[in-house]
């Protein structure tokens, strides 16, 4: 919830897309349910691909915010995320805001107006905020491919058609 309501005080609204580029951290997961919280569609593009395939992505999707890390580790070695997520926001006008979780300590450049950190933005968030009442048919992610053929190419889940699969599966795997 706050940090739900941290993307709504960045003028997120159920209209807009997230794209979230991010290490396998707990953070990650927060920004997807946040997303969903107040309706963003959210994408998750995975952390080890190029600025330009970030950048591709955030276009399509007209992403209107970036959630990302300073960095993340590989194979108990650290790596950068951030400059590669400024790289391609850079060419990606629909970006307002880019969200930076620390997670390596190292040091990233921070653009003026429009990168904050994420634990800075969470100190005065509310633990309140309402689950956003949603059609069926409201967009939940953008889950795209690969992008071997040059172009990403995404597929859309709806909030109705994915929870109802959710629901299907644990119904028949768990119980």
């Amino acid at each position: 919830c706050r940090f739900a309501n941290v993307l709504k005080s960045k003028g997120v609204t159920d209209a807009d897309r997230v794209i979230l580029y991010m290490p396998m951290i707990p953070e990650a997961a927060v920004a997807m349910l946040a997303c969903t919280r107040i309706g963003a569609a959210h994408s998750i593009v995975f952390g080890g691909f190029s600025a330009e395939a970030l950048r591709d992505r955030i276009v399509d999707a007209e992403a209107k915010l970036v959630v990302t890390a300073d960095g993340g580790y590989r194979k108990g070695e650290p790596f950068a995320l951030k400059a590669q997520v400024d790289d391609a926001v850079d060419r990606a006008p629909s970006v307002e805001t880019v969200v930076v979780v620390r997670r390596t300590g190292q040091e990233v450049s921070m653009k003026e107006g429009r990168d904050c950190w994420y634990h800075d933005e969470l100190e005065d968030a509310s633990p309140d905020c309402p689950a956003a009442e949603l059609d069926a048919e409201h967009p939940l992610f953008i889950l795209y491919t690969s992008g071997t053929t040059g172009k990403p190419k995404g597929i859309l889940h709806t909030t109705g058609g994915y929870l109802t699969h959710v629901a299907t599966t644990n119904r028949a795997i768990f119980e």
